[in-house]
């Protein structure tokens, strides 16, 4: 096998994004990296792990996965942020969530990785985190990871991931322009029938409702090809795929390689920051507008997939934390005005609805286990099907 080329280099743009295609799906603006990093201190790492061709052994490969890890502030777990989830559907994990439901807040970094590789990425937080500590200070901690199923590419129960990999994801974590498509967690997943991974947007709301940045970033493994849409317009059906003729059009998972899964079973995972000084319960709904772009492509929360969300806000101004008496009895907050939270449910919807487009943009054809192939989602042809004749 040929090795796919990997996404841009980190913190340069890949000119693969929708806006890129001279694509514009909503009717806001998008902040200057068009990214989850446009919410000041979010930053995003990848690990990305490629390697191997031809028949699966289980343990030795091919592999083609990843983790990434999105740093929603510094040391949230001394500086936490109110945050809160939304389940569309349920076939899935997002570790830490009861926390954050108890508490309204979220006290870690966010692991993003493959369905059996949750735990590693759980336990790899925990001693990054526990080695940031004072020596010999008690510590505990519940951090978030969540996972999309990447076996139709990757030798899943190989257990590819590796603690160091999460050390090299956080290490590596930047601000600026974020690398998509197939890399990190992303790196073997499939959106739609197509090849899909991490995606990220954002949308800036206008000055007169507080000039608040929402940015999104998806892990998108989901979806229908005979359901996915682009701003409004019926698609997958009409792409023509060199498969099709073996596949009948089918290729979610793998008509030829997988094991009866229908069409429809995936996931996707939604991460929405904001700098709009938000509530818990504001928060979630945030995330649940966020599922409604996820809608507006086709996707459908079907039984077999895992489709969640999580929120959170940097501006809510929870001071830093310290345990027993030392915390203070109470603490200010800044809440913004419900009556106002409409652009932002707008923002989050669009953003989101971008970040899956931009995931599946960003990806190219990528060959994994016994020859699977998930062929990228063909620019030409997406042009051609929505009128666009001109790219910005």
């Amino acid at each position: 096998m040929t090795s796919t080329p990997l996404p841009a280099a980190n913190g340069a743009p890949s000119g693969r994004k929708a806006r890129d295609l001279g694509l514009h799906m909503g009717s806001m603006p998008n902040g200057p990296h068009n990214a989850i990093t446009d919410v000041a201190g979010v930053r995003v790492g990848h690990t990305t792990l490629i390697s191997g061709d031809g028949p699966l052994v289980q343990g030795s490969g091919p592999v083609r996965t990843g983790v990434t890890v999105v740093i929603p502030g510094e040391e949230p777990w001394r500086q936490p942020l109110f945050a809160a989830p939304h389940r569309l559907n349920g076939n899935g994990e997002m570790t830490g969530l009861e926390l954050i439901r108890e508490s309204g807040q979220l006290t870690s970094y966010i692991g993003l990785t493959n369905t059996h590789s949750v735990g590693v990425v759980r336990d790899a937080l925990v001693a990054h985190e526990v080695g940031l500590q004072p020596a010999g200070k008690e510590y505990w901690s519940l951090p978030v990871v969540a996972e999309t199923w990447d076996g139709a590419l990757n030798d899943l129960n190989g257990f590819h991931v590796k603690p160091e990999h999460v050390f090299a994801a956080i290490d590596s974590a930047h601000g600026g322009h974020v690398a998509e498509g197939s890399v990190g967690s992303g790196t073997g997943m499939v959106a739609h029938g197509f090849k899909g991974g991490i995606g990220t947007a954002s949308r800036v709301v206008n000055t007169h409702d507080g000039g608040f940045t929402v940015g999104v970033l998806v892990q998108a493994n989901h979806g229908r090809r005979d359901r996915f849409s682009i701003d409004g317009t019926l698609i997958g059906p009409r792409i023509t795929l060199p498969s099709d003729a073996e596949t009948g059009g089918s290729e979610v998972p793998d008509a030829r390689f997988a094991t009866g899964f229908p069409e429809g079973s995936g996931s996707i995972i939604v991460i929405v920051a904001t700098d709009a000084p938000l509530l818990p319960h504001q928060c979630a709904r945030l995330a649940q507008r966020a599922t409604l772009g996820i809608a507006r492509l086709g996707g459908a929360g079907e039984n077999g997939s895992g489709d969640l969300a999580l929120c959170f806000s940097t501006g809510g101004g929870i001071p830093p934390t310290f345990s027993g008496s030392a915390a203070p009895v109470t603490y200010p907050v800044t809440a913004l005005s419900n009556d106002r939270i409409d652009p932002l449910f707008y923002a989050a919807i669009e953003a989101t609805e971008e970040a899956i487009v931009n995931a599946m943009l960003a990806s190219d054809t990528m060959v994994g286990i016994n020859g699977a192939i998930r062929y990228a989602l063909p620019h030409d042809q997406v042009r051609h099907l929505l009128g666009i004749t001109e790219t910005r």
